[in-house]
């Protein structure tokens, strides 16, 4: 090997051990974990199987899994839509558009749990700014719809500008020349956007949506904040049962079984949509 090779070798190094310490490693070892029970004192059980037997027999865990969907659905469907229709608007030329697209950005660069947080005194049933604009005191803290409506509405809030940059960059990939061709056929913008637009940047969308079907799996900040799971455990997301089955309980294998399933259903779930998006482009 010359010394070319050595040195990308050893820019490469901190990325491999990056990587191996946070994230092979701690894989590797709660998927081992996930076949024990794991004991304060002595040394671990190992049960097989029977913590994953055990979720799907567990109530409170199904019901959590169920939340997550419903989160995952209603909050990735929304940011989408939403994310599409904004991208639409500002390539067309306005006043103040550069101003107005910064504007629209600035949710990224708050942390979850700070806009957790920033948005209980928003949601305030008493005095917050919701209650004030609307002259309606609604139960968003003290009612399981209402509260779960609260949590999805502060991440469409926060992942909606995201999704929003993605399809702008996308949307201002397309020659203009496209667009004049078109104006010749119809003047119909529903039909332009189907048969034009949408075409073109499907693969985009495609990614957005596995990038945010991740994400929003994973999502921990902003119930744990907001709503601390309640009321009761209408807000209680997969991953949070699973960090009170570990961190509370002290049920590390159990909470471990809880990862690795939910891990599994988001690979599987990426693995079908790539297996779909293979099938369309043959």
């Amino acid at each position: 090997m010359n010394r070319g090779n050595r040195i990308k070798l050893l820019f490469l190094l901190p990325a491999v051990i990056w990587v191996l310490c946070f994230t092979i490693f701690p894989l590797i070892y709660g998927v081992r974990l996930s076949f024990y029970n794991v004991q304060a004192a002595g040394p671990d059980e190992y049960v097989g199987v029977e913590n994953y037997g055990h979720f799907f027999s567990d109530e409170d865990a199904l019901k959590s899994l169920a939340v997550t969907v419903v989160f995952v659905a209603c909050g990735v469907g929304v940011q989408m839509a939403a994310g599409m229709a904004l991208a639409l608007l500002f390539t067309r030329r306005m006043p103040l558009r550069g101003l107005l697209r910064t504007l629209l950005t600035t949710p990224l660069f708050v942390t979850p749990m700070a806009a957790g947080l920033l948005f209980i005194t928003i949601f305030n049933q008493e005095r917050g700014l919701v209650t004030g604009l609307l002259q309606a005191k609604l139960p968003w803290q003290s009612q399981s719809h209402w509260a779960l409506a609260s949590v999805i509405l502060v991440d469409i809030w926060q992942w909606t500008p995201f999704c929003f940059l993605i399809f702008l960059a996308a949307l201002q990939g397309i020659p203009e020349d496209f667009y004049e061709a078109a104006k010749l056929e119809t003047k119909n913008p529903w039909t332009v956007f189907r048969h034009i637009t949408l075409p073109i940047v499907t693969p985009m969308v495609i990614l957005v949506f596995l990038l945010r079907i991740t994400e929003a799996f994973k999502v921990f900040d902003i119930p744990y904040t907001l709503t601390a799971g309640g009321p009761g455990a209408a807000t209680r997301v997969l991953t949070m049962y699973a960090y009170q089955t570990g961190m509370r309980h002290r049920n590390y294998g159990y909470a471990s079984s809880i990862s690795v399933l939910l891990f599994a259903l988001v690979m599987g779930l990426i693995l079908v949509l790539f297996k779909r998006i293979r099938q369309a482009y043959q």
